[in-house]
């Protein structure tokens, strides 16, 4: 197998919080410039995984490689953008956009040009100096999409981020993630409740059981990109999203 398909290889992954086993036996890889969706019922540790693969918080045994050297602590090469935008009120979009460029110490001159291309890209040009209270909720994720950008990461986590928003708006900002993500060429990882969202934009789907959460089963969406709205009729969609609803009443996830 390649570097390339073994981007980001889990090992045996195990972590717990006390006497609670959150995650047991977590074994994966991850291609690079992949987008890889992540379901699972409520409580079964996907966040814990994703926050273990940013670095955010350590695990109890296992490995955790990014190109085959070991996560230990945050870094600048891996992005994040949770469930809320989590924008601070006083700052216009362009300069929450531009925060990790103080954070950082990247240059500034560099850092607006690059928030300014970003905001092109997520198709927020023109609204830079407004307030996140005047944009609608699909407006402020793609504010924070762009943030989560700016340092030009390799790899963005995103752990629910449209889980907030209304039926039409999630739609729209899957089909903006999907174009964002073509363009960009990142490796993205999703967590979503969503089993359509999850099909709609992976190339793969980790399905994960009840905690402690292990991966049941990983599943290979080999559907044409880019995809529409009109990809989730048709009937591969549907086997698919069958295979992984099989999957949840096996393990008991739909009590």
């Amino acid at each position: 197998m390649s570097a390339d398909a073994q981007y980001i290889r889990i090992r045996n992954l195990s972590k717990s919080f006390g006497d609670v086993v959150a995650l047991r036996d977590i074994d994966c890889t991850i291609e690079k410039g992949s987008f890889v969706s992540i379901v699972g019922p409520s409580g079964c540790g996907k966040s814990t995984l994703l926050r273990i693969v940013a670095g955010l918080l350590g695990y109890s045994q296992g490995q955790v490689l990014l190109d085959g050297q070991p996560i230990q602590g945050t870094r600048r090469d891996i992005g994040v953008v949770f469930q809320s935008s989590i924008l601070l009120p006083w700052r216009t979009i362009l300069e929450n956009v531009m925060l990790p460029a103080e954070v950082l110490g990247i240059d500034r001159k560099q850092a607006r040009e690059r928030a300014m291309h970003l905001l092109r890209m997520v198709r927020l040009e023109g609204f830079e100096d407004k307030l996140p209270r005047q944009l609608s909720g699909g407006m402020q994720q793609r504010a924070s999409i762009a943030r989560a950008l700016l340092h030009d990461p390799k790899i963005l986590l995103m752990d629910e981020p449209f889980g907030a928003l209304d039926a039409m708006t999630r739609e729209r900002m899957n089909i903006e993630l999907q174009r964002i993500w073509a363009e960009s060429g990142k490796t993205v990882i999703l967590i979503t409740h969503s089993i359509p969202e999850a099909i709609f934009l992976g190339d793969t789907v980790l399905v994960m059981t009840p905690r402690p959460g292990s991966i049941e089963r990983v599943i290979r969406v080999d559907l044409p990109r880019p995809r529409t709205m009109h990809a989730m009729a048709e009937p591969a969609f549907g086997r698919i999203a069958d295979e992984i609803r099989e999957i949840f009443n096996h393990t008991g996830s739909f009590d």
